[in-house]
């Protein structure tokens, strides 16, 4: 049998809150989300200014009206319940009716909200989740769609899972270097003055291509990885895979599922060297069969670096705390509301860029004025 919630008084919730915690309440619900100020979309500075206070209201926004998978992820930092009479305690006005109606509610549950039960979930979070996660069938895409606070073990083996995880650093370690070096080789090539594109057709009409080509050849490569980055974001990652088939839904969260159901797990954000270099692999003999080698290598460094640019980026979408109003301030919440509401949309991930053509853009809230 569960042990009852415990109960804080608001002089223990003040005190907690004055050595540096974040404990917030909806209602008489109370919830210590000290662990999770850095992650959140709206910055820091946002919760640790509503430390102590009630967000019913604030969840229903504006500016956002919180969806119920960002509920479900609040029922993880469940503390307690506040005191009989101490759920009114802060300053704010209230009207004496929501008093009322929240004095016969007020420790029951959001009813939008599904609180996190290890041991009634579809899978057993001891053992590692990738062999189990094709028996879910139809239950597969909502599940992975759920998203918790926890880390993922995927292999039974010891070393497929270390070689499954890459800290961030690693891939600024490993691809910085060769962005480098391959573009210093593709400059001094172009420089050599022999490079003609079209000179497999014709000589006469071959169009030489200078050293000073390259900077725009190499942003070119850019670009296209942007594309990339959102093709591959939206077709291979979020493919659906068929209910019956136990092999396509083991893939697609070895590929991009896992990320989905635990967003905040660190050691997940960024694709690990190894496999990327088969990927890499594969893009560069398509380009070096389609254009000249050295025409090829630049457009293939310049996509190289996007793509190094892209995974970084990705990690700060999750773990930064961008200032408000910022690019990035606004890039991490779009990212944030693909992860927690609109799967279905948002596939730009360093730019949103994309996402117009395709009309795949996140639409904007919109909250009717008060009389």
């Amino acid at each position: 049998m569960a042990a009852p919630p415990r109960s804080f008084s608001a002089a223990e919730v003040r005190s907690r809150c004055a050595q540096g915690a974040c404990l917030v309440r909806c209602r008489r619900r109370l919830y210590d989300l000290s662990g999770f100020v850095r992650l959140h979309p709206g910055g820091e500075q946002l919760l640790r200014r509503r430390a102590g206070t009630d967000v019913s209201a604030a969840l229903d926004g504006p500016p956002h009206r919180h969806s119920a998978n960002a509920r479900r992820w609040l029922e993880q930092y469940y503390l307690g319940e506040m005191e009989s009479g101490d759920e009114q305690s802060d300053p704010e006005p209230v009207d004496e009716k929501e008093v009322e109606a929240a004095a016969q509610t007020s420790s029951r549950m959001d009813p939008r909200c599904k609180s996190v039960d290890e041991e009634k979930d579809l899978v057993d979070w001891q053992k590692p989740l990738l062999w189990q996660v094709g028996y879910l069938g139809e239950k597969y895409d909502e599940w992975v769609h759920q998203p918790v606070d926890r880390p993922i073990r995927l292999f039974h083996s010891d070393i497929l899972e270390y070689f499954s995880k890459t800290a961030w650093y690693v891939v600024f370690m490993v691809w910085a270097p060769v962005v480098l070096y391959l573009s210093w080789v593709s400059y001094t090539t172009l420089a050599q003055g022999n490079t003609r594109l079209f000179s497999s057709f014709t000589t006469e009409y071959s169009i030489p291509v200078h050293k000073y080509y390259f900077p725009f050849i190499f942003l070119l490569g850019m670009f296209l990885w942007s594309l990339l980055e959102y093709l591959i974001h939206r077709f291979v990652f979020h493919m659906k895979p068929p209910a019956s088939n136990y092999y396509l839904i083991t893939l697609h969260f070895l590929l991009h599922g896992q990320h989905h159901k635990s967003p905040f797990d660190s050691s997940r954000l960024v694709f690990p060297p190894v496999p990327a270099s088969l990927v890499m692999a594969f893009f560069y003999g398509i380009l070096q069969l389609m254009l000249p080698q050295v025409l090829g290598l630049s457009v293939f460094v310049g996509g190289l670096c996007g793509y190094v640019i892209y995974d970084m980026m990705h990690y700060y979408l999750h773990y930064g705390s961008p200032k408000k109003g910022t690019y990035l301030y606004g890039l991490k919440a779009y990212h944030v509301k693909h992860h927690f509401e609109h799967q279905k949309s948002g596939f730009g991930i360093s730019t949103r860029f994309w996402d117009h053509p395709f009309r795949t853009l996140i639409p904007e809230e919109t909250f009717e004025k008060e009389d």
